[in-house]
């Protein structure tokens, strides 16, 4: 069956039973060879979708409001003040909400630093999250691309050197914690320094999606008095792995943009997107409610050793791959197209990725290192050589 076709809502009839199925076949069978986009698959979570997954969750107006439809916020709350502690945030002075992801994280904290600093020049990486420039522009801001290096980290020096060319004006530089294609990590203790002895002032950003629930339960990460750490976004989709896209906000208390009191809707609106997804604040809760902060620490500790396991595995056929030491990133030269064609991959010309999500098994490992030894072009061993071999060289001497 063409999904498209049984899909198109023009029809007169439509198995919808039919169509779900397909989408859920299709995703089934795909599931075993999609290595190379982060998405842990280790936590059920059918207990809330089976409570909660059949009416409205919506999470309107700021968490901390008493007003309003109450719905979710007070699992909400409870996740940002999890995540909050998980980070070191000081108690008087943290803010957050449950985004729709990354993105949007980032959007908060650059919109609530922008207000801040109205005339701000943003910096960021050449390796960050393709959304940062995106939002610059949402933003109507200047933006600042930044060198990084052959590994993804961000440039120091060239960062020093964009910052003097504009030291007029106040900075927002966005680290980030977990790159795109090597999770690389930007080093903010290098960064606050800079911004510390900028003329004009200003705001660090971290973008942590991938890394920032990890690098915060190594205590790697944290937002504490000494870190100079403004604002911070983590997604849930990723380390958690919930089953619908989400994130976490987290911005200092004296850096968040005021809210404006909705009459209608008896809240204050102080988020992006005013509503809010309910469900996602009780997904994100039910994780850290069922496996704690050590069992999530664990969970990153099985991960990181199958992405050594796998580095080794694929380097002993002769394949380059290496990863960051705190990655669950593996990063290897681009495999044959027949390679890629079977297993989902990242890919950016020469180079490709594989991350070992919680859930990832050796079995995948395994299963994808025998395709790629089997696609790697082999040198041709010279034929042994016959007596024919010589008569016939002999032959051609006269």
């Amino acid at each position: 069956m063409d999904l498209a076709a049984a899909a198109d809502l023009s029809q007169d009839h439509i198995d919808v039973t039919a169509v779900l199925d397909q989408l859920v076949s299709g995703a089934d069978a795909s599931a075993a060879t999609t290595i190379g986009y982060p998405g842990a698959v280790d936590v059920n979570y059918d207990a809330v979708l089976s409570r909660l997954g059949s009416r409205l969750w919506n999470n309107i107006g700021d968490p901390s409001d008493a007003g309003g439809i109450a719905h979710t916020r007070v699992l909400e709350r409870a996740v940002v003040a999890w995540m909050a502690d998980l980070f070191a945030m000081p108690p008087g002075d943290r803010w957050g909400y449950v985004t729709t992801g990354g993105t949007e994280g980032n959007l908060a904290a650059l919109y609530a630093a922008g207000r801040r600093y109205a005339t701000a020049r943003i910096f960021y990486s050449r390796a960050a999250h393709y959304s940062i420039p995106k939002l610059v522009r949402v933003l109507g801001a200047h933006g600042v691309p930044v060198a990084a290096d052959e590994r993804g980290e961000m440039d120091y020096h060239d960062l020093a050197t964009q910052l003097h060319r504009r030291k007029r004006y106040p900075a927002i530089v966005v680290a980030t914690a977990g790159t795109t294609l090597t999770e690389a990590v930007d080093d903010t203790a290098r960064i606050r320094d800079l911004l510390a002895a900028h003329p004009g002032g200003g705001h660090l950003h971290v973008d942590a999606a991938l890394s920032g629930i990890p690098l915060g339960l190594d205590g790697r990460l944290r937002l504490d008095d000494a870190a100079g750490i403004g604002s911070i976004a983590v997604s849930g989709h990723k380390v958690f792995g919930t089953p619908v896209p989400c994130g976490v906000v987290l911005v200092g208390d004296t850096v968040r943009a005021p809210g404006q009191p909705v009459a209608y809707t008896g809240t204050s609106d102080t988020t992006i997107s005013g509503s809010r997804c309910g469900l996602a604040a009780a997904l994100l809760w039910h994780a850290i409610a069922v496996q704690g902060r050590e069992g999530h620490r664990w969970r990153v500790v099985h991960a990181r050793e199958l992405a050594t396991y796998a580095v080794a595995r694929i380097t002993a056929i002769g394949w380059h791959a290496w990863r960051h030491d705190h990655a669950m990133t593996v990063v290897l030269d681009t495999p044959p197209a027949e390679v890629r064609t079977r297993w989902v991959l990242a890919t950016e010309g020469p180079v490709s990725h594989l991350i070992c999500m919680p859930g990832i098994t050796r079995t995948q490992i395994d299963a994808f290192v025998a395709d790629l030894a089997a696609a790697i072009p082999r040198p041709t061993a010279p034929r042994p050589r016959t007596p024919a071999d010589s008569i016939g060289l002999i032959t051609t001497t006269h």
